[in-house]
């Protein structure tokens, strides 16, 4: 079995703001078939993410596969308005960091 870093296989792993009261994040891949390879190893799914992150599943609020880019695109709610007494990153930009040692196990 191969086991290999997201961040090794994706083009582009980030998070930024998605209005005030979101985070959105994009994991991009350069190719299609490494994108399928991390749909197919269940790495990342609406479960995982929440996991990942340590966040309840009703903070998610979307979870996308979108094929015609190679990306899965996911938000979540923010526990406060971005820019809020007590925010710590106003922009988002630093809410990632977790997704770059998830392993992606070859199936």
């Amino acid at each position: 079995m191969t086991v290999t870093k997201l961040s090794d296989l994706a083009k582009t792993i980030r998070s930024k703001n998605a209005g005030t009261d979101k985070i959105t994040f994009d994991i991009i891949f350069r190719e299609r078939e490494t994108y399928d390879r991390v749909k197919r190893s269940g790495a990342l799914t609406p479960e995982t993410v929440c996991a990942i992150l340590g966040i309840d599943r009703a903070r998610l609020t979307d979870f996308v596969e979108y094929d015609p880019a190679h990306a899965i695109k996911f938000t979540i709610l923010r526990l406060r308005p971005s820019g809020s007494p007590g925010d710590a990153d106003i922009f988002g930009a630093q809410q990632y960091a977790p997704f770059l040692d998830v392993e992606v196990r070859e199936i």
